[in-house]
């Protein structure tokens, strides 16, 4: 058995470490999970500018994500409607209707031009790693520039822990990541592309919930029109829960259209008598008009899931930025001085005519020996020493350029790499301005783009879409109306579904009752449909402490023994939900449970030898009032048979 748990325990390690990393968690290094980033990899192997099939893009990064094509094709729609990462042509579905996209055959994609702007794909700066059959390479992650996991948001469930980023305003993100860099103040909270209102008083800065909530149009007091849609909600699923909520009976409406296109209008119709301001409230209480939504950014990062800010992830990120720039330049400078030394290099074999020295030799070797040699005078001039790979690659300039080799040109060439040189060395020495310079390019690219989708009427825009404002969660139980009449018949059951019976009151669905059998017995439900409490019920009002209060109980009771009678006086400060109390003491019969202040009742005693008096006549307002637990009172010591209450 030991053997076993040990193989059960560490597959499911493995399998949690898996699922964590490699499928429903995204990377803090480029805010893409790995069926994302293995879908940007397919387009950047595969761009040419052209559009092509969705299911064609599906099929080639099947070879690095063996999960189905189905999976992949989700997740590439999903990005593709991100707008900055896939530029798509077709039915890529409707965020505001909740329509589906069409099927890959019919849609086409590319990769986006901006893309190549702020994911790094040089081999020489992001690390490649073998696929899962060895036999290609994909990034291990992207070294992003920008804060993706932020301006996408990200949603997953893993093994025992999940994530929830909302997305945000991507202009706001940018120039939040300036503040940073500048050491300035800066704050950010979510944006959708759908709008809608939000409440962040308890976001805590990624890690804590939002109420949200839809916008409404109620200048006309018998119509209400939605504009626009509360987060992670679309028309389709809002309708369906105003269905719901109106065949409930939890709202009054007399119709509902649907004119959603590529913006939400969904327009509510009330009925005679029925006004907007009292239908607003129900809207928010009862369907998904209001949400609210649990918030929490965990990503990997350095292969560990970890739970960070909106705060950190922009400052982790600022930093990011500057050491990614300086690896840029970095790379840059040395593949400029290769090239410098390359030209120089070419110049002196040309202009010193080296090349002459290598006609009467005989052996590769000492051809190469002979080149080294004529660099020699010139070893001042060089970066570096001359090796076997240049000298091979100054043997292949053909003779014709070397016949034709233009000076002016070379020292053109040379005067224009030393000069991108000593800006590159100008640029390391001021790393947070480039960064800063990087990121106000971006927003000006993106504010190009931004117009350019306006002009053709796409839905791309910087301005913030979700109004950030403050209000209260609407409580159900507020709004709801008491119309619900609770009935019980004479078989002993009591609810709001029992047919026929008398009706008791009228109650709402989140209603508690309070109930005293004819045992004796007291406690407290919520409201059901029907629930058998027994024939002969002695009380039932509504359980709230306020009205309970209130009540003075008096129970007469009988010892089935000695059957002497007893009588307590006491009222209710509290209880359990759906816990059985008793009034009387244990074992006891209850003849009698009255909630009158006065009353008076009469006993009658079981007939004895040379007793004449048969009856007892009691006042209820001549017993004090005892506690709850308290014993009764006893009323004679005579066996009394029943009673008879006025």
């Amino acid at each position: 058995m030991a053997f076993v748990k040990n193989i059960f325990d560490k597959n499911f390690i493995e399998y949690a470490s898996y699922v964590i990393r490699d499928r429903a968690i995204p990377d803090l290094e480029d805010g893409l999970k790995p069926v994302q980033r293995r879908i940007m990899h397919t387009l950047f192997e595969i761009n040419d500018g052209l559009f092509q099939k969705v299911q064609f893009v599906v099929g080639r990064t099947m070879k690095y994500h063996p999960h189905g094509d189905m999976s992949i094709y989700g997740a590439l729609v999903n990005l593709a409607n991100k707008e900055i990462f896939i530029d798509k042509q077709g039915n890529f579905g409707n965020k505001y209707t909740g329509d589906p996209a069409s099927a890959g055959r019919y849609i086409e994609c590319r990769l986006h031009h901006l893309a190549k702007d702020f994911l790094v794909t040089n081999p020489e700066i992001t690390h490649y790693v073998p696929n899962y059959d060895g036999r290609d390479l994909e990034p291990e992650v992207y070294r992003s520039k920008l804060p993706v996991v932020l301006i996408i948001g990200a949603e997953g469930i893993a093994v025992g822990m999940s994530t929830k980023i909302l997305p945000y305003n991507l202009k706001e993100v940018l120039e939040a990541e300036i503040k940073c860099l500048r050491g300035e103040d800066f704050v950010l909270y979510p944006d959708v592309s759908t709008g809608g209102l939000i409440d962040v008083s308890g976001y805590n800065d990624g890690n804590g919930k939002i109420i949200t909530r839809a916008k409404m149009d109620t200048s006309d007091e018998k119509r209400i029109v939605i504009t626009e849609l509360p987060v992670d909600t679309d028309a389709k699923s809002l309708l369906n829960s105003i269905d719901a909520a109106y065949k409930a009976g939890k709202i009054k409406i007399s119709s509902v259209d649907n004119f959603t296109t590529n913006h939400c209008n969904i327009e509510i119709k009330l009925p005679r008598g029925v006004y907007s301001k009292d239908v607003v409230d129900s809207l928010y209480a009862y369907t998904d008009c209001e949400k609210t939504i649990a918030c929490q950014m965990l990503v990997i990062k350095d292969n560990m899931p970890v739970v960070m800010t909106a705060t950190e992830i922009i400052k982790y990120y600022a930093k990011k930025l500057t050491a990614i720039i300086k690896d840029e330049l970095e790379f840059e400078k040395k593949k400029l001085t290769e090239e410098l030394f390359i030209r120089t290099l070419e110049r002196i074999f040309v202009e010193e005519r080296i090349y002459k020295k290598i006609e009467e030799q005989k052996t590769a070797e000492t051809v190469a020996a002979a080149v080294k040699k004529g660099f020699i005078p010139f070893k001042d001039e060089l970066l570096r020493e001359v090796t076997d790979d240049d000298v091979e690659h100054l043997l292949q300039i053909p003779i014709r350029r070397i016949s034709l080799f233009d000076i002016s040109k070379n020292k053109e060439q040379v005067a224009a790499i030393t000069g991108r040189i000593k800006e590159i060395t100008r640029r390391l020495k001021h790393l947070t301005d480039c960064a800063v310079e990087y990121l106000q390019e971006m927003i000006g690219k993106f504010e190009k783009m931004a117009a350019e989708a306006k002009a053709d009427e796409k839905d791309f825009s910087l301005e913030r879409k979700t109004t950030i404002t403050s209000f209260s969660v609407v409580d159900v139980k507020e709004v709801a109306k008491r119309d619900i009449p609770l009935r019980y018949d004479d078989k002993g059951y009591l609810g709001i579904g029992v047919s026929g019976g008398r009706e008791l009151f009228k109650v709402t669905p989140f209603d508690r009752v309070f109930i005293v059998r004819k045992s004796g017995m007291w406690s407290v439900w919520d409201v059901t449909q029907k629930m058998f409490v027994d024939t002969g019920l002695w009380y039932c009002n509504y359980a709230e402490k306020e009205i309970i209060n209130k009540v003075l109980f008096t129970i007469i009771y009988r010892d089935p023994v000695t059957k002497y009678a007893y009588i307590k006086r006491c009222r209710v400060s509290g209880w359990i939900l759906k816990r059985e109390y008793n009034f009387a003491p244990e074992g006891m019969e209850v003849l009698h449970i009255d909630t009158r202040e006065k009353f008076s009742f009469t006993l009658n005693y079981a007939p004895k030898p040379r007793v004449k008096t048969l009856k007892g006549e009691f006042k209820a307002q001549s017993y004090e009032e005892k506690g709850l637990k308290a014993n009764g009172v006893r009323l004679e010591n005579r066996e009394a048979v029943d009673i008879v209450v006025e």
